[in-house]
């Protein structure tokens, strides 16, 4: 048996084989069986988090989402990157005519067959991007959708051999190294502390021998991280949110009608043209974007009608309302939703199918929402300022 990409750590009265693997490889889902097979471990571990092994469990889960309720609640942008990121991996699994992800479902398969027990080790990836999220500034934000956006929708092809030299990052952390690079507060949430998280729970499985099977990104870390303790519930934690998008988001709205009301006040030819100015910049900006994700006529001009009222109001947006009429007159049916890990192969996928026109349709619509807002308000500013 091979012991490439194999760490042995002998702790106590355990020990611990890491497998170090790339995801979209067919060596590295080998390695997985070939190792379970000889090792016969007590327990195996897997990179996944309950949501991602329900997803391999059920490849049809995505017959089951309800999109009415990913807009209610505030989740089309997260499911828009999440879809974006699995895009690139399903990519790179279709150019080597594998499955993505086949070493994590080899990982449980061999477990099955050798009566090993599964341990899922990974944090709840949603958490992982909320702390991320919730660390970046509006710059940083706004990088990283575009390093992954650019990332994603990326022609280039790579070879065998490059393959395998990712096992030096994980998918993700392929997709996003640059950027952590640049802004090293994404390397902790991402990376260190997944490694940690990682660390307690191949220690804490059952029994004396223990396989993991894992991104290699991670084995460094995990050997560093193994021998120390650490706080699984502290990980799972959310960061509490900051309390200053919300004052300004509250605080602009009232400042701009205070503003125009005043001008109103003063000169009401001169308010007249700032609520038309703010009227017009929102609504065009949020319905140009909802025109470019195809959305439906009414859609379009629903984002028109909403824009200026829901820039006003930090409750709501301008796509939501977009998006459920997009989705009530263009409804997917279960065909697109049985597509999509297809139809996100490519850019053009992404617009064909009618359930991830939807979350197009919201997050462009609120994308050009806010634009509005910014150059509509300033436009407000600039009148309030010629007429005092």
């Amino acid at each position: 048996m091979s012991e490439e990409n194999i760490t042995r750590i002998q702790l106590n009265d355990k020990e611990l084989i890491l497998i170090g693997t790339a995801h979209v490889s067919k060596h590295s889902a080998g390695q997985v069986k070939e190792v379970i097979e000889a090792e016969q471990p007590d327990s195996v571990c897997v990179e996944l988090d309950e949501q991602r092994y329900q997803s391999i469990k059920d490849g049809n889960s995505w017959r089951d989402m309800d999109i009415f309720k990913v807009i209610k609640e505030k989740k089309a942008t997260l499911l828009l990157m999440n879809l974006a990121i699995s895009s690139f991996q399903n990519r790179m699994a279709k150019q080597f005519g594998i499955k993505p992800g086949q070493e994590m479902i080899q990982g449980i398969e061999s477990a099955q067959e050798t009566r090993a027990e599964l341990v899922l080790a990974d944090r709840n990836i949603q958490i992982t991007f909320a702390r991320i999220w919730r660390g970046l500034g509006l710059k940083g934000k706004a990088m990283l959708l575009t390093q992954v956006v650019a990332s994603i929708f990326s022609k280039e092809s790579i070879s065998e051999e490059e393959l395998e030299k990712m096992k030096e990052k994980d998918t993700i952390n392929s997709v996003l190294n640059e950027f952590a690079e640049a802004f090293p507060k994404l390397k902790r949430p991402l990376i260190d502390e997944r490694d940690q998280f990682l660390a307690q729970k191949i220690k804490e499985a059952p029994g004396n021998k223990v396989v993991a099977v894992l991104g290699a990104a991670h084995v460094p870390g995990i050997k560093e991280e193994i021998r120390e303790e650490h706080d699984l519930t502290r990980l799972n934690e959310l960061p509490p949110k900051s309390k200053a998008p919300k004052i300004i988001a509250w605080t602009i709205p009232i400042i701009l009608i205070a503003l125009i009301a005043f001008t109103f006040s003063a000169d009401p030819s001169a308010g007249l043209q700032q609520t038309i100015s703010w009227v017009l910049w929102n609504g065009t900006l949020s319905a140009i974007g909802t025109a470019i994700a195809l959305g439906h006529p009414l859609a379009i001009l629903t984002a028109f009608v909403a824009a200026p009222i829901t820039s006003l109001d930090p409750i709501t947006a301008s796509g939501w309302f977009a998006g459920f009429v997009q989705a009530y007159f263009v409804r997917p049916n279960v065909g697109d939703f049985e597509r999509i890990t297809d139809d996100v192969h490519s850019v053009k996928g992404f617009w064909r199918n009618k359930a991830t026109r939807i979350l197009l349709v919201v997050v462009l619509a609120n994308l050009g929402s806010s634009l509005g807002t910014f150059i509509g308000g300033a436009d407000v500013v600039r009148l309030f300022i010629e007429n005092i």
